[in-house]
């Protein structure tokens, strides 16, 4: 099986605008995300933006990139734009975050290999929560629920299952709580079929896309991992990453 990693990257950010050619310690965000991505096993490696400006960024220092349309609502449309476009045959398509300028190529490589497994069709990464700050928090990461297979039950931005009686502060001496990493892997053709689907009721409620191929009853495999990097989306993030130390 032959697998591409797509990195979705536009300039517009309400929060950081121009992000992927912001300079962290001498190399652009989007070059630390592709010269990272290279590292892992991946048969291909492209950039998929709407910006000339960043379209030409990567072609400077060696990456590949390809012009997407300016109209995609999501990285999952670019990327399945990629795959509509490329002639080349590729069997899984890996989304890449465009903000992780030091995801590790270990995560890349377990997803690609989820992905090749039988019967798999979207498969992506959760990592157990360790602090009680980081459940409770409904903007700094995505919860996940998943059954005995590891399959995604449900995503959410609120802590789930809710523990009935008991105390918030004890939640996670009683129950095993995980977060998403957002790393996706896709067959191809299934990456095709759903972004032709429409939003469902649950999407809306959460704005977390990945309810919609789940409401649609589309299976969500996961494996769970031990690597987490920062993702950068303001100011803040930026003044951690640059003085990040993998």
């Amino acid at each position: 099986m032959k697998t591409i990693g797509i990195i979705p990257s536009r300039y517009e950010s309400s929060r950081l605008p121009g992000k992927p050619l912001i300079d962290i310690n001498g190399k652009s965000m989007v070059q630390r995300v592709f010269e990272q991505v290279s590292k892992s096993d991946l048969d291909a490696v492209i950039v998929a933006t709407d910006d000339d400006r960043i379209y030409q960024h990567v072609l400077s220092f060696g990456g590949i990139a390809i012009m997407t349309s300016k109209d995609h609502s999501n990285g999952t449309e670019r990327c399945a734009e990629v795959i509509e476009e490329l002639e080349d045959g590729y069997d899984i398509a890996i989304n890449i975050q465009g903000d992780e300028p030091f995801i590790h190529p270990e995560q890349i490589n377990q997803v690609n290999s989820l992905c090749k497994k039988e019967g798999v069709i979207i498969g992506t990464l959760i990592k157990k929560i360790e602090t009680i700050e980081e459940l409770l928090d409904p903007d700094a990461i995505k919860k996940v629920v998943v059954n005995d297979q590891l399959e995604a039950i449900y995503f959410s931005r609120s802590p789930i299952p809710y523990l009935q009686g008991v105390s918030q502060a004890k939640w996670l001496e009683k129950q095993t709580y995980y977060k998403h990493i957002g790393i996706y892997g896709f067959k191809t053709e299934v990456l095709k079929n759903i972004v032709q689907l429409p939003p469902s009721t649950n999407e809306l409620a959460e704005s977390l896309e990945q309810l919609r191929w789940l409401d649609n009853g589309l299976r969500i495999n996961t494996e769970i991992t031990e690597h987490e990097s920062p993702s950068v989306d303001t100011e803040k993030d930026l003044d951690l990453a640059r003085n990040f130390h993998p």
